[in-house]
């Protein structure tokens, strides 16, 4: 495998650096030779230690050239070899500091500022990994305190009234009806919870799979909003629909109709009273473009943002009654860009608005 450019760069670099320093030795060596023989020369000389070393010295003036310049070639490798395993020793010591990162930066010596950048951009990207895991487990913390305290109100609820039915058998028809059905339906709000619990299961521990096939999704919103009808009325909201006859696409139409379930669901939530959920859909070249809009308090920023987020809640207070685990939209955004298309979120003067894109069918 190559190396990278940047890695043969700083090579040429290096081994340029090291062989014009041992050229630049061995010139030196020569100069000095020369200048040193010139002054010889000009000086009377008397037979003295130093006088007999140098002519020993002009004797074997090669041999003693060499080992000078042999000498520095040796100086200068050592110099050449023991920076770089100094720099290293350094960069391990910064790299050990990743395994358990601080908010001090990392420093290294002159020299090596590529690589401390390097390391300080891994540090900072291990820190807000580390900041997501531990607000990803906080929330999922808290989710497991408040899924438990619905779990508990509701079978509270149901024991009470069964208990009720058991220990008085002279309740009237009518009032045997009413308990039974309160009791009903607060079982039914227990499955609700526990099939949240399999959400988050499923979303957390499997990979995503589509079984795609054409799906006319003009149809399949017509439906949803005719279903949804009964329990809008209660809120005395209703469903407009605004869509193009041409919203065929290529999709697994279970997990489609989930993410529609869910931003209807949504807007049902946090709709106002008397409103009307405005679902539209037009075809843009080879996109479909659906929105949901509906009337409700604005969202602030920093909790639009954070829409799409796992356990995420936009209502903090979780009333048992409409509470969930917080997991819809995350889950509706898995599933749209699965099929490659995106889901959004804004909201402004007490409007809500979701917009889903889908890759559409190709005309035949």
């Amino acid at each position: 495998m190559r190396r990278p450019r940047r890695e043969r760069q700083t090579a040429l670099q290096v081994w340029g650096s090291y062989l014009l320093s041992l050229f630049g030795w061995a010139v030196a060596v020569v100069l000095i030779a020369l200048v040193c023989i010139v002054i010889c020369a000009s000086i009377t000389w008397y037979d003295t230690f130093l006088y007999r070393l140098l002519n020993w010295v002009e004797q074997n003036l090669f041999f003693v050239g060499a080992a000078v310049v042999l000498a520095g070639w040796l100086v200068i490798s050592y110099f050449f070899i023991a920076r770089p395993v100094e720099n290293l020793a350094l960069l391990l010591e910064g790299a050990e500091k990743l395994a358990h990162p601080g908010e001090e930066p990392i420093h290294l010596p002159e020299g090596m500022e590529q690589a401390e950048d390097q390391l300080n951009l891994v540090r900072e990207q291990a820190l807000r990994n580390a900041r997501a895991a531990r607000d990803a487990e906080q929330r999922k913390n808290d989710l497991v305190v408040y899924l438990a305290h619905d779990l508990k109100t509701p079978l509270t609820s149901v024991i009470g009234y069964l208990t009720l039915l058991r220990d008085e058998p002279q309740l009237s028809p009518q009032l045997r009806a009413r308990y039974t059905g309160v009791a009903l339906e607060k079982a039914e709000r227990l499955e609700d919870l526990v099939n949240e619990f399999f959400d988050i299961t499923r979303f957390s521990l499997t990979h995503l799979e589509l079984e795609c096939r054409t799906v006319d999704l003009k149809r399949m919103l017509e439906q949803m909003c005719s279903e949804f009808a009964p329990v809008l009325q209660q809120k005395d909201m209703s469903c407009a629909l605004a869509l193009a006859d041409d919203l065929t696409a290529i999709c697994d139409a279970d997990k489609m109709a989930r993410v529609f379930d869910n931003l209807l669901n949504n807007a049902l939530h946090y709709g106002y009273p008397g409103t009307a959920i405005q679902v539209e859909g037009r075809r843009q070249g080879q996109t479909i473009v659906l929105t949901f809009q509906n009337a409700g308090r604005t969202i602030p920023p920093e909790k639009l943002s954070r829409m799409f987020e796992q356990f995420f809640r936009l209502d903090t207070s979780r009333s048992t009654g409409t509470g969930n685990a917080g997991l819809g939209l995350a889950i509706a955004k898995e599933i749209v860009e699965a099929h490659g298309g995106t889901i959004t979120a804004r909201s402004a003067e007490e409007q809500i608005i979701f917009t889903v894109t889908l890759p559409a069918a190709r005309n035949s």
